[in-house]
């Protein structure tokens, strides 16, 4: 690990304040991501502004208002995954969390820093490979031509296919979540699903985040569907691993008729993905075997797998269609 400057915040004005001031820096929360990438020497910030001490404010603080979740950034990822409103009225963030990481993980990880957290890609990560476009741009993509069954089948480019690992964003994504941003220049708010950017031919550029914006919330509205929500992941074993395939569903049904449906995709796209070709299959018709299929069609249509992960296709597929079915017999 390279020597770096550490700095420590009191307020969120004053951590914007202190990244808007001297050398490039990250924020550190939890750091489960960030230390082990400095580690590998992958990250070498001159700076980390630790933001825990905000924690005690709203950033903490996990609240219904206005008719939906607000969930402070900082909330460690198994408070929110106990938290009697989540599991009742929010059930798919709930599983998300749940099986993200270990609960050793989960009792230190941030919910903003889980969002923002960096692909697993082996190339990306591994220094003494020279060919990553994340790392160093212009350099190639090593995955392209060599290891990639853990690789991204949607969203992907020529210049990367790795997958976005988290489970909590894709979550977020097909529930329509708002992520309230701050920065230097004030506050704004975005959309879950504009948070990460497809990797086109500048995958080094990985968040619509500017240099010191700091996520301050998540606010989540309740609706119908909210309560019929699920997520599924499938991996290759079943303690803190990510996810081969993964699905966020959300429903809301009339007599076995789906009035709205929400889906989110994970383990097999370069960003949380929201599936909405699968949303327009389900909307209006009657939710059964048949459909379910249909649905998972018409979610992967665009899918471009690679050498080694072209079995994604089909797990993908049936943990879509397996995640639709069980949401439609959840009791309420």
């Amino acid at each position: 690990m390279r020597p770096f400057l550490y700095e420590r915040a009191t307020s969120e004005c004053a951590a914007v304040q202190l990244a808007a001031s001297g050398a490039p820096a990250q924020f550190l929360a939890g750091g489960t991501t960030l230390i082990d990438l400095m580690k590998l020497d992958v990250l070498r910030p001159a700076r980390l502004i630790d933001i825990n001490g905000l924690a005690a404010g709203a950033a903490g603080l996990i609240e219904e208002r206005e008719g939906a979740l607000r969930l402070g950034a900082l909330v460690d990822m198994a408070q929110a995954a106990e938290h009697p409103v989540v599991r009742r009225k929010f059930p798919v963030l709930a599983d998300a969390l749940r099986q993200a990481a270990s609960q050793q993980v989960r009792n230190m990880a941030s919910l903003g820093g889980n969002l923002l957290q960096r692909t697993r890609c082996p190339y990306y990560r591994d220094r003494s490979w020279p060919a990553c476009n994340r790392r160093k741009p212009g350099s190639g993509c090593g995955a392209l031509h060599g290891q990639n069954r853990g690789h991204a089948v949607l969203g992907v480019s020529d210049a990367c296919i790795a997958t976005y690992p988290g489970d909590l964003a894709v979550a977020l994504v097909a529930l329509d979540a708002v992520l309230e941003i701050i920065g230097a220049d004030g506050a704004r708010t975005m959309g879950a699903a504009e948070l990460h950017r497809l990797p086109a031919d500048t995958p080094h550029v990985e968040t619509n985040l500017a240099p010191g914006q700091l996520i301050a919330a998540i606010r989540v509205p309740a609706g119908p569907w909210t309560r019929r929500s699920l997520y599924l992941k499938v991996r290759d074993r079943e303690s803190y691993q990510f996810a081969l395939a993964s699905a966020a569903v959300a429903l809301d049904l009339s007599d076995g008729m789906v009035r709205h449906a929400r889906v989110g995709l994970g383990g097999v796209a370069t960003i949380p993905w929201r599936a909405t070709a699968a949303e327009d299959q389900l909307v209006g018709r009657r939710l059964d075997g048949e459909l379910a299929r249909a649905t998972a069609e018409a979610a992967f249509a665009a899918a471009r797998p690679a050498r080694h992960n072209a079995f994604k296709l089909g797990l993908g597929k049936r943990t879509l269609e397996r995640a639709l079915l069980q949401a439609a017999q959840m009791e309420l």
